[in-house]
């Protein structure tokens, strides 16, 4: 019998952050809810990013790669107008929902 190959715990993230824009939307929402630190929502922008293809998203949201790299870093300090663009980019759109 033959062993079924097997893949990473990353890997399938990033497979599945690519391939599944409700899931991708679902794993954007939950980082966005991380209040006691809001820079999980950019490395969560960047992890779909980079499963969809970092440099195309760059380039259809009209930013450098480079630029795109430092702006979703834990250190990133990005406009809206980035954020906005990315998310678009990727085929989702940035919203807000009431607290209540």
């Amino acid at each position: 019998m033959k062993d079924k190959a097997s893949i990473s715990h990353d890997e399938s993230m990033a497979r599945e952050l690519r391939e599944n824009p409700d899931f991708a939307a679902e794993y954007l929402r939950a980082a966005m809810e991380d209040e006691a630190e809001p820079r999980v929502l950019l490395v969560a922008l960047r992890r779909v990013a980079q499963a969809r293809g970092l440099a195309k998203v760059a380039r259809t949201a009209g930013i450098e790669r480079e630029s795109l790299y430092r702006a979703l870093s834990p250190r990133g300090n990005p406009r809206f107008s980035t954020l906005v663009a990315v998310a678009k980019a990727m085929g989702l759109k940035l919203t807000f929902e009431s607290g209540r």
